[in-house]
């Protein structure tokens, strides 16, 4: 049977989708959660339109979820969405989330269906490696001290590992982002037929937060 990939589009959810495919998993469907509220305890919010995009060129269907985005209510929105898949497995990008993880797998848990986490504890600085070595990777969202405007658009290589080391040795962030300090967008992997273009970009950014809005995806 069919497997559904959790995704908007990052680094985290992608390779994880990737890593099914190695596994010979049967993805069929790129499932993206739209919070109205931006400041979500779950989901992503930034670029989301980049998704079906995505979809299209991995030939995978898009399943759009919306929701309010309200803390309890947007897990009720994403089980009603997965249970009306005919699938046999979720996959999610979980690196070191427990509040993530716990209630994806609550969800998965009560439909009956299997849950593929690769990414859970794997070491960051190994994690971050493997998704400059596979994958076309910038960074659209930071949130955190230490992570300027200087840090969007920057692709994921070793220069910008180091630098994320630099930050988050002074500033104890996340390294992988997983706490919402900074959210990236997957422009290339393997499984896609080809990469993400877009045409047009557009800074936005407040006291404590600097967003990549980009759009023309095609």
């Amino acid at each position: 049977m069919a497997w559904a990939a959790l995704t908007s589009g990052g680094k985290d959810s992608i390779l994880s989708c990737q890593k099914a495919i190695d596994s010979k998993k049967d993805v069929r469907y790129m499932v993206t959660v739209r919070p109205k509220n931006p400041d979500s305890y779950m989901f992503h919010a930034a670029n989301l339109d980049a998704v079906p995009v995505i979809a299209r060129i991995a030939g995978m269907e898009y399943v759009e979820i919306e929701t309010p985005g309200n803390k309890e209510q947007e897990l009720k929105d994403l089980e009603e969405g997965l249970a009306a898949l005919a699938i046999e497995g979720v996959i999610a990008g979980a690196v070191a989330s427990r509040y993530q993880a716990e209630r994806i797998k609550t969800i998965t848990d009560r439909l009956g269906l299997a849950l593929f986490t690769p990414l859970w504890h794997m070491d960051l600085e190994t994690l971050l490696y493997e998704v400059a070595r596979r994958m076309d990777a910038i960074i659209v969202v930071t949130a955190a001290e230490g992570l300027d405007e200087s840090f969007l658009g920057a692709r994921f290589n070793d220069d910008l590992i180091h630098r994320l080391r630099k930050v988050a040795a002074t500033s104890r962030i996340h390294l992988a982002g997983e706490g919402g300090e900074y959210e990236s967008l997957t422009l290339n992997a393997p499984f896609y037929s080809r990469p993400l273009t877009y045409t047009t970009t557009e800074v936005r950014s407040t006291t404590d937060r600097h967003e990549l809005r980009i759009g023309g995806f095609a």
